[in-house]
């Protein structure tokens, strides 16, 4: 099939990419021509594990494109994928300009083949009619400048140019497909979901859709093939939006929730990754996001959590649990500051190296990281702050992080610091000679912030471990 996404993040790289690699011809299309020079030559502007292989077997199988031009990518396309930013505002509620732009600019260029236009990018409840409405607008303005009258020709001669091919109304439907990506395996997560979910009123869209999926609903890219179907939920446009929003905000309070627990464990003297073991046990419950810590950040939690409150208040709702898991999440962060207070006592003066600077592994996204509001919060203590981050490091990557000394490895981080404070779960700061840095530091104190590290490990090396909630 042939296939435009608009918008080249996370979600439209990885959507487009993948579509190409099952056997879709995908047109990406990005405003930014140094980043569409850039994928032209086979290079990932973001990292994401997988992604640049690929990428770089697409454009050798030429099932991928990329080019700045709106208007090719739209006649190209039978499947329009909407995938371009919705950042939060200081409202909460998502800033929805990009989404606006790119409607519009679809509809401006409708050339009469029926199109189904998708909405990936997280959109705020009631969207989909909403766009559709937006298309329809750059349709008609499209058609009004082309039946505009036209002077040509020598002598003063009024020529009117009717443009009849322009005269015909577009033909489309739109979708709401919402992502659940996890940044940091989102290749593996498209080609294996949980559910694929598809919220219109239009049989012929849906159909589209589910030719569209169907080489990733057999399960033929899958890492186990031999699982059933991959579940397609059918729905109204509302509800596949509310489903995206729903899905991280009942995640974000599950992390909450076992943050507080762990908070209760501290003082009580239990261990969190053992109460955490034995709810997670219970099949109403599951496992999963019971890992205690300083809590979520990046760029859907916060981001869908807040869309999700502020579209309450503006139906006269107060969403006070959800607004509840944003307060903890937040007061979470600084836990570990405490913890330095504890052992340390006074911060001023002090060094203190972080391990790990991005807001999850396998990512570079810095976007509400808990590591800066840490940084701020020690800066403001008088505390020197260093940090080490396998792909900060790499990439370069400096943008928030002035009042930071990034280190190029561990042993630099460790050299001279009063305490260490785990950030970040990278797999590598599982297998650090922490003997060394110990034997590197000042005083060998270690904050783990992710109870990700072996306890008996690191005290043998000589640290003193703190965890969160053990």
């Amino acid at each position: 099939m042939r296939v435009c996404v608009i918008g080249t993040g996370y979600v439209g790289l990885v959507t487009g990419a993948c579509l190409a690699h099952i056997g879709h011809h995908v047109v990406c299309v990005d405003n930014n021509e140094e980043k569409v020079k850039l994928m032209k030559s086979g290079q990932s502007p973001i990292f994401e594990p997988g992604l640049s292989e690929i990428l770089q077997s697409c454009i050798e199988n030429r099932t991928i494109e990329f080019t700045t031009d709106l208007k090719a990518g739209v006649e190209h396309g039978q499947v329009l994928f909407i995938a371009v930013g919705t950042p939060a505002l200081p409202s909460g509620e998502s800033d929805t300009r990009y989404v606006e732009a790119v409607a519009q600019g679809i509809g401006s260029h409708l050339n009469g083949e029926y199109k189904v236009i998708v909405n990936k990018s997280t959109v705020p409840i009631g969207s989909g009619d909403w766009v559709r409405m937006l298309v329809l607008d750059g349709s008609a303005e499209r058609k009004a400048e082309s039946e505009a009258p036209v002077m040509v020709g020598a002598a003063g001669i009024d020529v009117v140019a009717t443009a009849a091919n322009f005269a015909k109304e577009p033909e489309f439907d739109v979708v709401s497909n919402p992502e659940f990506l996890r940044e940091g395996s989102a290749v593996y997560d498209t080609f294996n979901p949980d559910r694929i979910v598809l919220g219109s009123s239009s049989s012929k869209a849906i159909a589209l859709m589910q030719e569209l999926y169907a080489p990733i609903v057999n399960r033929h890219f899958a890492a186990d093939q031999t699982l059933p179907l991959v579940p397609i939920v059918v729905t109204d446009l509302s509800s596949a939006e509310m489903i995206k929003y729903a899905a991280n905000a009942f995640l974000a309070t599950k992390i909450s929730f076992i943050n507080e627990v762990a908070n209760i464990c501290d003082r009580v003297g239990a261990d969190v990754v053992e109460v955490a073991k034995g709810i997670g046990l219970d099949s109403r419950i599951g496992n999963k996001f019971l890992q205690a810590g300083i809590g979520w950040g990046g760029s859907c939690f916060p981001k869908d959590v807040s869309a999700l409150i502020h579209t309450a208040d503006d139906y006269g709702f107060e969403a006070q649990l959800m607004k509840a898991a944003v307060s903890v999440n937040q007061r979470q962060r600084l836990v570990v500051v405490e913890k330095l207070q504890q052992v340390l006592k006074i911060l001023k003066g002090k060094t203190v190296g972080l391990l790990g600077l991005t807001f999850k592994p396998n990512t570079d996204d810095l976007r509400d990281a808990p590591a800066l509001n840490i940084i701020e919060q020690l800066t403001r203590l008088g505390t020197k702050v260093k940090a080490y981050d396998p792909i900060i490091a790499q990439s370069g990557l400096r943008s928030g992080l002035s009042d930071v000394i990034v280190e190029t490895d561990p042993e630099r981080l460790a050299d001279g610091c009063d305490a260490l404070v785990l950030v970040t779960d990278w797999q590598e700061f599982q297998t650090l000679d922490y003997a060394h840095l110990a034997s590197l530091m000042h005083s060998p104190v270690i904050i783990d912030g992710r109870n990700f590290l072996q306890q008996q490990t690191l005290e043998a090396a000589g640290f003193r471990y703190v965890g969160i909630g053990r």
